[in-house]
């Protein structure tokens, strides 16, 4: 729970500069959400020498095809935020399906690295990298839904 708690804490810190200035922001919120999720990832994975030489080469490709989803997600709230004042049915439907395209694609990346590190390490080693990476995910997300404002 405390690793939780730690996370959410840096999660909270850099969505706050994030809704204060998306643009000036943006580079340090992932800067910091990175430093806060390897270190996330080292506690909870637990990984012998051994294992770390596998598995940290996986992570960072997983990280960099991550990264460029997120890309993507950040360029869609910005142009959420912008028009969210005006937005008509026809504008909410492409956000919906847009948004709904990237969850599924970020849900896709994961199970496909999760079997690469089943496969370089074990079952067992993926579940913990898919669950960690799930519960930063999540709490990156729940936080970042709480601050953007809401359709009327």
């Amino acid at each position: 729970m405390k690793k939780i708690l730690i996370l959410l804490a840096l999660v909270t810190a850099a969505t706050t500069a994030f809704a204060q200035s998306v643009e000036k922001d943006v580079e340090l919120l992932r800067s910091d959400l990175r430093t806060a999720k390897v270190a996330f990832l080292t506690e909870n994975m637990a990984l012998s020498d051994a294992e770390s030489e596998k598995f940290w080469p996986i992570q960072r490709e997983y990280q960099a095809e991550l990264s460029k989803l997120e890309d993507q997600r950040i360029a869609l709230i910005k142009e959420y935020v912008a028009g969210f004042q005006t937005m008509t049915d026809e504008m909410a439907s492409d956000f919906m399906s847009r948004a709904f395209k990237l969850q599924e694609q970020r849900t896709s990346l994961l199970k496909r690295y999760s079997g690469k590190v089943a496969k370089a390490l074990s079952p067992k080693t993926a579940l913990r990298f898919a669950h960690a990476e799930g519960a930063s995910a999540a709490l990156f997300d729940l936080k970042i839904r709480a601050e953007l404002p809401v359709v009327r």
